[in-house]
């Protein structure tokens, strides 16, 4: 159990970058849906389990802010070149996914279409925080 009173500061950055033209229910499902690659790739930002006064036993979750961010399409897909040259840790979503039901239609769907051809909506990043600040460069914070 951490004790200290010193502001945890942390040299990465979890960021998610949602295009800015979609329904907030859109936003929100490819929120979820992208930060939960994120903690699959990088396992180490995941936190201690929660527990209540009562002992009442609660999932770990990411042990430091994410990071919601919008942007245009060009946004986006000038973000997800920069990732993909940074060699980050990288989610996409793109628009046929949500047209799909489930992990294996997804990853079809991702896979029968080109980097430079995929129509973007999200992504999520993790890496240093000076490279995921450049990666998403342009990018505003979600309203």
């Amino acid at each position: 159990m951490e004790t200290g009173t010193e502001p945890v500061r942390f040299d990465t950055k979890i960021a998610v970058l949602l295009r800015d033209d979609l329904p907030v229910w859109q936003r929100l499902n490819m929120t979820a849906f992208l930060v939960s690659g994120i903690s699959r790739a990088a396992p180490e930002v995941i936190g201690e389990p929660y527990a209540d006064a009562d002992d009442t036993p609660y999932l770990p979750m990411f042990r430091q802010p994410v990071l919601v961010f919008a942007g245009s399409k060009e946004v986006l897909t000038a973000a997800h070149q920069r990732a993909v040259g940074r060699n980050l840790p990288l989610a996409v979503f793109t628009s046929d996914l949500f047209g799909t039901g489930n992990d294996r239609d997804n990853r079809a769907a991702v896979r029968a279409v080109g980097r430079a051809d995929l129509d973007l909506t999200g992504l999520a990043v993790y890496g240093p925080r000076n490279g995921v600040d450049k990666v998403i460069k342009g990018a505003r914070m979600h309203p």
